[in-house]
């Protein structure tokens, strides 16, 4: 498997990742627990993205594509591309991350100081997944060619399942996990700040904020499994794909309070999402029969994001409709939903 990743590549990509979260940190523990406003979460949005643009327009300045030598400028000009198709399917894809992490947030009621802390766990959890899957993907690739038809197939039926499951309300209250949890861990009633363990009554007990940090390491898992797939049909190339796909979850905290307080609006952009897979599947499933172009690909992409969210303002939500219930079961029409 070609890749551009040089030792110096992948060093600088590791000491910016290091560097970045850290800032992340330090700005987080200086401004403590509070609610997080748009303004903020704008402003930090804007922030990942640029920096991301910075990279990708750094790395095809690294790569020649300001020189004259026709061959490296086309090797730069097609890295970049791949970068940026690949950045925004994994934007895309990650706004379903934050509908569930929403809904995780909702359903435990937990208190808006508090979920800065839960998301940078969860978006570490992220990055490690995502590295360990890649690297595991990357080998699989270049080991057994037919893997692609595999990982194909995987995100036709995952499109499937998330159209299918738009517009549902997820069944939250009989989900194997958390019921796994409540049967092996004591969980108190009340939350102890941002402690994810308390004493209640004499006896230790794990707080709600630590079962969601669990289900949400468990979401990482289910959404990596999807994502990975769909970057290594944009490009093979380990670098790329890695890097597009951190630059993607380092923003993702920001772009949670940002899209937060206005999912409702956004009620279609999970039909899109899902048409996105099955589009990428599809490619996958063709990749020796019709190699379909990068760009095409990209313009696919923007498109289908734009008229599902134009539709979804035109468009007006059913009452109490749910963005979606993937990756959970949905709720049977009807039926009532249990207490917590």
């Amino acid at each position: 498997m070609i890749s551009i990743g040089t030792p110096l590549l992948w060093s600088l990509f590791a000491a910016f990742v290091v560097v970045a979260l850290i800032v992340d940190f330090f700005a987080m523990s200086r401004q403590g627990s509070h609610a997080v406003s748009i303004k903020e979460a704008t402003i930090w949005s804007l922030i990942w993205v640029a920096v991301s643009f910075v990279f990708v327009g750094w790395l095809w300045w690294f790569l020649g594509g300001t020189g004259q030598d026709p061959v490296t400028k086309e090797l730069a000009d097609a890295k970049a591309l791949e970068f940026i198709t690949g950045y925004l399917v994994e934007k895309a894809l990650a706004v379903d991350n934050i509908f569930v992490f929403l809904m995780l947030f909702t359903y435990f009621a937990v208190p808006a100081e508090f979920q800065k802390r839960v998301l940078m766990i969860g978006i570490l959890g992220a990055l490690v997944l995502r590295a360990v899957m890649i690297l595991i993907g990357a080998w699989l690739i270049t080991q057994f060619h037919w893997v692609m038809y595999v990982f194909g197939a995987f995100l036709l039926f995952t499109g499937i399942k998330m159209w299918w499951a738009a517009g549902q309300e997820p069944d939250l209250d009989n989900n194997p996990a958390l019921k796994w949890i409540n049967r092996h861990m004591k969980i108190s009633p009340t939350f102890d700040g941002e402690k994810f363990f308390t004493v209640h009554n004499g006896v230790k007990m794990a707080t709600p904020l630590f079962v969601v940090i669990m289900l949400i390491g468990i979401v990482d898992i289910v959404f990596a499994v999807d994502s990975i797939p769909a970057i290594f049909a944009i490009t093979t190339d380990p670098f790329i794909v890695l890097t597009s796909n951190v630059f993607a979850i380092l923003g993702l905290r920001a772009m949670y309070f940002l899209l937060a307080s206005m999912h409702e609006r956004f009620h279609l952009l999970s039909y899109g999402l899902a048409i996105i897979l099955v589009f990428i599947g599809t490619k996958m499933m063709l990749i020796d029969l019709y190699k379909i172009p990068i760009t095409w690909s990209l313009g696919f992409t923007v498109l289908t994001l734009a008229i599902t969210m134009i539709l979804s303002l035109k468009i007006p939500a059913r009452k109490g409709a749910s963005s979606t219930a993937f990756p959970f079961s949905a709720k049977e029409r009807g039926g009532s939903k249990d207490s917590h």
